[in-house]
C-alpha cells in the first residue's frame, strides 16, 4: 500500500500566518495534484496542535524573543512566536487544501513540556503519537512526504518514519515543500538521502 503524508499544511505555516514560510501556500495545489493523482491509497496528514501556554512560545518565557534558542524540558529550544493554538484559525489546513481526501490526521505538540516536530514521536523522544502503528496497521509499504517546513517538521517526519516504520520505502518530495532557510533546506535533504531516503519531485510522480 502507498501513502502521502503531509506535513503541517496550516494556515499558521502559510503567508499571513503566525509562523509563515516563504511561498508555504505554493504546495497546496501540488499537494492537491497528487491527492488526486490516484497513485495513493491512503492519504494522512499531520496537524500543529498546541495549547496556549506552549513551551515552545517565547511568551511564555521572560525576557526571550522569537528565534531565539532557549529550553524545554531539558533541551535546547528554538523560541517560537505563538502559532498553531488549538481551535484558532491559524491552526486550521490551509483551506485550500483537499482535506476531505484526507483518510486521518494525526495532531501532534499538545503536551506543552515538549515540543513535537515529528508526525511520530515528540522532540524528546518518550511519547509517540501512533502515527507509525497506524501505517503499520493499514499496511503501507512506500510513503512518500511533503509539506512545511522542510529544515525543520518535514525533515524530523522523513527521518523518523525512516525508524519507525522499517522495510518501507521512504521518499521526499521536495517541490512540494517549502523551508526555512537555504542553509537548513540542503542540510536537511542531505541528512534525509544519508538515511536513504529518495528526493523526488511531483513530476516524477505524476507522469
Amino acid at each position: 500500500m502507498k501513502a502521502l503524508l503531509l506535513v503541517d499544511i496550516q494556515n499558521g505555516f502559510c503567508p499571513g500566518g503566525n509562523l509563515a514560510v516563504v511561498g508555504g501556500h505554493e504546495i497546496v495545489p501540488i499537494a492537491n495534484a497528487l491527492i488526486a493523482s490516484g497513485k495513493y491509497d491512503l492519504v494522512v496528514a499531520s496537524q500543529d496542535w498546541h495549547p496556549a501556554d506552549h513551551g515552545s512560545f517565547a511568551s511564555q518565557h521572560e525576557g526571550k524573543k522569537a528565534f531565539e534558542m532557549g529550553e524545554l524540558g531539558g533541551q535546547p529550544q528554538m523560541m517560537w512566536p505563538d502559532h498553531c493554538v488549538q481551535g484558532t484559525e491559524d491552526a486550521e489546513l490551509h483551506p485550500g487544501l483537499s482535506a476531505a481526501a484526507i483518510d486521518f490526521i494525526q495532531r501532534k505538540g499538545e503536551n506543552p513540556q515538549v515540543d513535537s516536530y515529528s508526525a511520530f514521536k515528540d522532540n524528546a523522544g518518550d511519547a509517540l503519537t501512533g502515527l507509525d502503528a497506524y501505517l503499520r496497521d493499514q499496511g503501507v509499504s512506500e510513503l512518500d512526504v511533503l509539506g512545511l517546513a522542510t529544515d525543520y517538521c518535514v525533515r524530523f517526519s522523513v527521518e523518523d518514519a525512516v525508524e519507525f516504520l522499517p522495510g518501507v520505502k521512504v521518499r521526499f518530495v521536495e517541490d512540494a515543500s517549502r523551508g526555512i532557510t537555504a542553509d537548513g533546506i540542503a542540510q536537511a535533504i542531505a541528512s534525509m538521502r544519508a538515511k536513504g531516503v529518495g528526493v523526488v519531485n511531483s513530476a516524477d510522480i505524476l507522469e
